[in-house]
């Protein structure tokens, strides 16, 4: 893990994102302290459209409420 000032930090930032898309870890210190890390986003894969209806589809059937409206749930909320 890299340590870098905070002046230096402003000075560079645009660097600095370069090496955190490498996957790079950098803190931020002020007069020595840590103050900040600058790490890479965690990746996340974009679920397709067909297996996010499947997982709605699974949760409407695990999450019934026989009997009751929506207006009935209203209702109560506003209780």
């Amino acid at each position: 893990m890299k340590e870098i000032g905070a002046y230096k930090a402003k000075t560079h930032l645009a660097e600095l994102l370069d090496e955190v898309l490498a996957g790079e870890t950098i803190t931020i210190s002020r007069h020595g302290t840590p103050v900040a890390i600058m790490m890479p986003v965690p990746s996340r894969q974009k679920a397709s459209p067909q297996d996010v209806i499947a997982k709605l589809r699974r949760l409407r059937e695990r999450a019934r409420i026989d009997g009751l409206s929506l207006r009935d749930l209203i209702e109560e909320g506003r209780k």
